[in-house]
Formats: C-alpha cells, sequence, structure tokens
C-alpha cells in the first residue's frame, strides 16, 4: 500500500492499533466470563457440599424374565368341582357284574370288552396306587389321574386301591369307594379286577373312553 504523506501512515497504523485493542478487549472478556462462571459454580457447590442422587423408593423392580402366571383359584375351583361330582353315596352294586371276578361295563359296551381286559389283551399305559390316602384324597387323586390320562389319549391304567387288610375290621372301604368313583366317571368304559400278579383284588384294570 502506497500512503500519499506520512499523515496518511499514522491513521492506518492507529486504526490497525484500534482493531488490535478492540480484539484484545473482546478477548478478555469472554475468558473474564468464563472465569465467573467457574467461581459461581464452584461457589455453589462450597455452599451445599456433596451431593448424591435422591434413591427412588416408587420404583417398582421388575425381574428381568417375568414368571408364567399360576392360576390358583382355577386350580381351587377345578378341585371343589371334582370334588362335589363324586358321590360317596352312589350305589353300584346293581351295576357291577360279580361272577368270577368282579367288573363294570356300560350299557353300550359288549361283554367282549371286559373278556379282553381280562386277558390282557389291553396294555396297562399308567398305573395310580392310593395306598395311604384318606378318603378325599384318594377321590382327588383318582379323578385328576383319569382326567389326565383320557385328556393324554391313554386307553388302559391301573388303580391300585389295597384289599382293604388294613382297614378296621379288614372292611375294604377304599376299594368298595374306588368301584363307585369310576362308575360316576363318563371317562371310563369298563374294569375288571386285575390279575393276580397284577395286584388282583387289590387293583383294577380300567379302559378309558377315546378322547
Amino acid at each position: 500500500m502506497k500512503f500519499q504523506s506520512l499523515q496518511d501512515l499514522k491513521l492506518v497504523q492507529k486504526q490497525i492499533a484500534a482493531a488490535q485493542a478492540k480484539a484484545a478487549a473482546e478477548e478478555a472478556a469472554r475468558a473474564a466470563a468464563i472465569r465467573k462462571a467457574e467461581a459461581d459454580q464452584n461457589l455453589f457447590i462450597r455452599a451445599i457440599g456433596k451431593v448424591a442422587p435422591l434413591p427412588i423408593h416408587n420404583k417398582a423392580h421388575l425381574p428381568s424374565t417375568p414368571r408364567e402366571p399360576v392360576a390358583t383359584q382355577l386350580k381351587k375351583d377345578e378341585a371343589k368341582v371334582i370334588q362335589d361330582s363324586l358321590s360317596d353315596d352312589f350305589d353300584v352294586s346293581t351295576l357291577l357284574e360279580t361272577d368270577e371276578t368282579l367288573s363294570f361295563r356300560r350299557p353300550t359296551v359288549g361283554p367282549e370288552v371286559t373278556r379282553k381286559l381280562r386277558k390282557g389283551d389291553w396294555s396297562i399305559q399308567r398305573e395310580i396306587d392310593l395306598h395311604g390316602l384318606r378318603s378325599d384324597e384318594a377321590r382327588l387323586a383318582l379323578t385328576t389321574f383319569i382326567r389326565d390320562a383320557h385328556k393324554h389319549g391313554i386307553r388302559c391304567v391301573r388303580v391300585v386301591h389295597g384289599k382293604g387288610l388294613g382297614s378296621p375290621g379288614k372292611t375294604p372301604v377304599l376299594k368298595s369307594k374306588v368301584h363307585s368313583w369310576l362308575v360316576q366317571k363318563n371317562q371310563v368304559m369298563a374294569f375288571v379286577q386285575a390279575k393276580p400278579a397284577e395286584g388282583g383284588a387289590g387293583a383294577l384294570v380300567v379302559l378309558l373312553t377315546p378322547s
């Protein structure tokens, strides 16, 4: 740049110095603002001391894997229906055939069915032993067993009720009740006394209807 006179040179130098001074003042102002903000923050921290997040008491702690719901009331209702549906006062004496061994079959079931059961033509797929159970326990256990077996397509089962030799007066109370309960179950087509090797007078072989 060519200056016309010394006065022009001094004017330019003055303008440059003014610009530099302005820039320096702005930088100083920014630095002062930063220092003030830091000082205010430090003053706040010193005033309130060390802090920590407040605990959240109303937050639910859920398990990582949700538990499967348990239909407790449904199970209770089913047990009540089972208990109420089978009567201990049901007389089955006229429905049982007592030739050489005891047997039962529905009116729509032919005598060949009980003959095949006695011969062992049906393979026993499941078994329940009611020894040692009280009457109400045995009734619930037997009904649940028959229902589940029928639900899974089981056709032939064995029910062990014992000969009643340990009962007072050696009267087979549970044995007669099991006969009554089975006759009241619609899933039961027929039953016969088990072979001697399979429990004899202390057990029954039961044929269920197709599921």
